[in-house]
């Protein structure tokens, strides 16, 4: 078993609604332990059996299964979770504005160069690995970049997170 920060995509936001008791069930009805959830949106913490992307693929397809929508599930280690915190590029002045978008892969170096073609007036973002740092200037409810058309351009699912939320998670993992 390992320790992983398991997070589902767009959950609880229209009809995509999926109650944080169900989605501990069904990890554990997959093999987890431990597993707690934090605020409704989809984020989970627990010990998962076997390999970490089977594990994920099997929980999407068990939410598809029961809930009759898909959802991405993107899952990281408390380690890569850490390490990803610890790189954010941009100067933190409100961590409700700071975001990390986990993402199922690296993009490719032109998918990114298409991206980075986008607009974001005050708004910044930077890829580094498999995860895109955000930085809102007026937060993620005012954006001022187009997030969908940077996230399609990149080619890669990703699930975002604000930098308590990331902090939460991790504290979640310690105890």
């Amino acid at each position: 078993m390992t320790t992983r920060i398991v997070l589902l995509r767009a959950v609880n936001v229209g009809p995509a609604q999926l109650p944080m008791a169900e989605l501990r069930a069904v990890a554990t009805d997959l093999g987890a332990t431990d597993a707690r959830t934090y605020i409704a949106s989809g984020n989970l913490v627990a010990d998962v059996p076997g390999d970490a992307d089977a594990f994920d693929r099997a929980l999407e397809k068990a939410v598809e299964e029961r809930f009759g929508f898909f959802r991405d599930v993107i899952s990281r280690t408390p380690e890569q979770v850490r390490t990803a915190l610890d790189a954010h590029p941009f100067d933190i002045v409100e961590p409700k504005y700071s975001y990390v978008s986990f993402l199922l892969t690296s993009p490719a170096a032109a998918a990114i160069e298409k991206a980075e073609s986008y607009d974001t007036h005050d708004d910044r973002w930077q890829v580094i690995g498999t995860e895109m740092h955000i930085r809102y200037a007026h937060g993620a409810g005012r954006p001022e970049m187009n997030s969908e058309a940077i996230g399609r351009a990149l080619g890669t699912p990703g699930t975002a997170r604000n930098l308590n939320t990331v902090r939460k998670l991790l504290a979640l993992t310690e105890g």
